[in-house]
């Protein structure tokens, strides 16, 4: 009997003894936890200070996720942390980061930000460019890993979003890993289904009002029509900003005019009333040509930093062509005109349509709670993605909107189904 009690005293002291430990253990900071992962190094920086604390991330990633052996690379990721019990939102970029601020999600959510660098651009450059291994799968493994290892420390909900390119970047790695996050939200991301898609040319036949499509087809075709007074312009603004082009400065400004649709379509930021009547002069029409159409966009100084854009465009993800048909009379080009010109003193790139057809097939029959946005006058909203009754996920066109679209930017009723649709899936309360 004595040496039962003497157990049972010994159990109680044990007991009480760890439970205090428990109650006295301090939990772990988040820079503890980040310092206790592998492959990954970390600095605390300033970053957006409307975080708590914020991180510059760098992952050492494999080039070949199915082969080590092949070498690695340092990928930047920046953490911006509020609080562990706040939902993170992943913010994927299909090219270099551009910016160490919330964005619109995050801000909406209140939540924690991951913001991952597409593998090949800027601080997440391999040492040198194989470009077999820039490819959807490859980098929907990079954004797998990073977000895996963080959920070693963040156990609330998952979101991942992406504008543009990291629209598509966000959909190719929901394709491959559907249950790394609870909801998915691409912005403006075309899905195309071709290296040069005809639907972009559809579009741009149909968009908007006939007045303004015909203004715009008037001002293109003025603008060809006076190229030999817009040409020495074009050579003192390439002389100003630096300019050079690998197809030479005539055909940079025939890209350039061409190019013009596509870019008042896309970004918005002008209006009918302002394109320059056809019989306005030189100066008038090459000042608003490259005001909406900027000859940078062939510069190739300009077009080092997004090779690898053009890369997985002419190869993997799609691109779009130039209709030469309208302007034949005024320029020799016997077909339509492609990127290509990127690469000039490379072979044709091979392009290969047979994962964006699964990604498709995917998006129609599988994906589930992913949210479209899109504008419905972006030129990009041509290849916008199809989801042909699939009612696990949603879509939501901006009437009049261009590729700057936002939720933002929605209508009040359209807004708050976005809101409603969101607080559903992520079974939260959104103030906004």
């Amino acid at each position: 009997m004595l040496f039962q009690k003497f157990k049972s005293t010994l159990l109680i002291l044990f007991l009480f003894t760890g439970l205090s430990a428990c109650i006295g253990a301090k939990p772990k900071s988040l820079e503890e936890s980040l310092k206790e992962l592998s492959n990954v190094t970390i600095e605390k920086i300033q970053g957006d200070t409307s975080y708590a604390e914020y991180y510059e991330l760098y992952f050492t990633q494999p080039l070949d996720h199915e082969n080590p052996e092949a070498g690695t690379f340092k990928q930047r990721v920046l953490l911006g942390h509020h609080a562990f019990e706040k939902p993170m939102v992943v913010e994927i970029q299909g090219y270099n980061i551009w910016t160490e601020r919330a964005g619109e999600l995050s801000k909406l959510l209140n939540a924690n930000q991951l913001t991952i660098e597409h593998r090949f651009f800027k601080n997440s450059m391999p040492d040198s460019l194989n470009w077999k291994y820039l490819n959807i799968k490859q980098a929907a493994a990079d954004q797998h890993k990073v977000i895996q290892t963080l959920k070693k420390i963040y156990k609330q909900k998952w979101i991942t979003t992406g504008i543009s390119k990291g629209g598509q970047t966000t959909i190719y790695h929901r394709f491959f890993y559907p249950n790394d996050v609870d909801v998915s939200v691409p912005y403006v991301a075309p899905h195309n289904l071709a290296r040069e898609d005809k639907r972009i040319h559809k579009h741009l036949a149909t968009v908007g009002s006939k007045e303004c499509r015909d203004q715009i087809y008037q001002f293109q075709l003025a603008c060809f029509k006076n190229k030999k007074q817009l040409l020495p312009m074009a050579q003192v603004h390439a002389e100003e900003k630096g300019y050079s082009f690998s197809m030479g400065l005539e055909k940079a400004l025939d890209l350039t005019i061409l190019e013009y649709s596509f870019a008042f379509w896309q970004w918005g930021g002008t209006k009918c009333e302002d394109i320059p009547s056809p019989d306005a002069n030189s100066e008038d029409l090459f000042n608003h040509l490259v005001r909406v159409s900027g000859m940078d966009f062939f510069d190739k100084i300009s077009l080092k930093p997004s090779l690898a854009f053009y890369h997985q465009a002419l190869t993997e993800i799609g691109m779009y062509s130039y209709e030469v048909e309208p302007f034949k009379p005024y320029i020799q080009y016997e077909q339509e005109l492609t990127f290509d010109h990127v690469f000039p003193n490379e072979p044709t790139r091979v392009f290969n349509a047979e994962s964006m057809h699964k990604v498709n097939k995917w998006l129609q029959t599988d994906a589930e709670k992913m949210m479209f946005i899109y504008g419905e006058w972006d030129t990009w909203s041509a290849t916008a993605v199809d989801l042909n009754g699939n009612e696990k996920c949603k879509k939501f066109i901006n009437p009049e909107g261009a590729h700057g679209t936002r939720i933002r930017s929605f209508p009040p009723e359209m807004k708050e189904e976005i809101i409603k649709t969101l607080e559903k899936w992520l079974e939260v309360s959104i103030n906004n």
